[in-house]
């Protein structure tokens, strides 16, 4: 993790800012010297949209994909849960989905994938949070697909080819929860709290049921037609499920209690 940290801190302090506009030349395919070897021995955090279109790629749920391709790191400093995902016990230390002809799961792969070698920083990590979110250039000596071709794109046009779109409307959610001031004023939570943020935000079949089978819609006055939403749609789950984090997590009022809760 000390890595980590320390590769977090070089960029917001020594990687120029890059926005949409500006270009770089890139080209990663079959025939590269360097192909699939990015896809081993790497720390690759998985968000929360990830995990969901991963697991229903695979076609599994999410608790099983958590137990079988994610690790989750110990760390008394993190604010909140965070997911690896698990690469495979073997020499290179190679990811689960990487086959030879590349990523067998590529239309959903994760987000850390889909950017490379493009990167977005969020400096409110950092010291300086009243900067804005920049993108980089991550050059790393073992990919050569700098070298390849003569193919330029600015970052824009390579965000709209690798299809972040939906990826970056629930990143910038899952944001709001990571980032928000509860954690910057230096508080933590505690561990029900932990709890709650991992099933919100990495075990949706779990939250699906806590909403379900607990006092949860006895409790809480959802908006008509949301409840029948996220017991089958995996997207708006997920979307209610950050709501439900500022709710339980910073008290704010993002959703309505019943007065028969109150009164009771």
């Amino acid at each position: 993790m000390r890595e980590i940290e320390n590769l977090k801190r070089a960029i917001l302090e020594e990687y120029p800012r890059l926005t949409a506009d500006d270009t770089f030349k890139f080209n990663c395919r079959p025939g590269v010297s360097c192909f699939n070897e990015c896809c081993g021995d790497v720390n690759i955090f998985l968000t929360p949209y990830d995990i969901l279109r991963m697991k229903n790629r695979l076609g599994i749920s999410s608790e099983e994909f958590l137990d079988n391709y994610t690790i989750t790191p110990i760390d008394k400093n993190q604010n909140y849960p965070v997911i690896l995902l698990k690469m495979q016990d073997n020499e290179g230390k190679t990811c689960h989905f990487v086959g030879s002809e590349g990523c067998t799961i590529y239309e959903d792969r994760p987000w850390a994938c889909r950017y490379y070698p493009v990167g977005l920083a969020s400096p409110k990590e950092g010291e300086n949070d009243s900067d804005e979110d920049f993108y980089f250039i991550l050059k790393e000596d073992v990919c050569k697909g700098f070298a390849e071709g003569d193919t330029e794109w600015t970052i824009g046009q390579w965000r709209t080819d690798q299809g972040l779109e939906a990826f970056d409307e629930f990143g910038k959610l899952y944001k709001e929860i990571t980032l928000h001031d509860y954690f910057t004023q230096g508080k933590q939570l505690d561990v029900p709290r932990m709890e709650l943020f991992h099933m919100a935000c990495y075990n949706l079949d779990k939250f699906r049921y806590f909403i379900k089978e607990s006092t949860f819609l006895q409790r809480f006055d959802l908006e008509e037609g949301l409840i029948d939403k996220i017991m089958v749609d995996d997207e708006e789950l997920l979307r209610f499920g950050f709501r439900w984090l500022k709710f339980a997590l910073f008290a704010e009022k993002t959703i309505d209690i019943k007065p028969s809760a109150l009164s009771g």
